[in-house]
């Protein structure tokens, strides 16, 4: 697995960006990556970046109705990445001029 196909997306909910703050930023990974994989793929795509940790969660698939139809949501695997203090922020959303 390469280091560019372990982080998916950002994960950008109340939640996630009130961690902001805390210098806890939140991907969608690779579910077969592990949390070196995560820690390699973060400091390789942003540039400054050290990463202190590196917490994992499995979210299991929700049961959903539509009327009568029934299904589930996706799995995936969720990264919780806390930098370190000498480490330069990731600016998910640059602002436009």
């Amino acid at each position: 697995m390469e280091l560019s196909e372990v982080v998916l997306r950002p994960i950008v909910t109340e939640q996630s960006m009130a961690g902001m703050d805390e210098r806890k930023y939140t991907f969608e990974v690779d579910r077969r990556a592990n949390k070196t994989h995560i820690r390699q793929a973060v400091e390789a795509m942003f540039e400054g970046v050290k990463v202190a940790q590196v917490n994992t969660v499995n979210v299991h698939p929700k049961a959903k109705r539509m009327g009568r139809y029934t299904g589930f949501t996706r799995r995936y695997k969720k990264a919780i990445v806390t930098l370190t203090e000498d480490s330069k922020n990731i600016e998910l959303f640059a602002e436009a001029e």
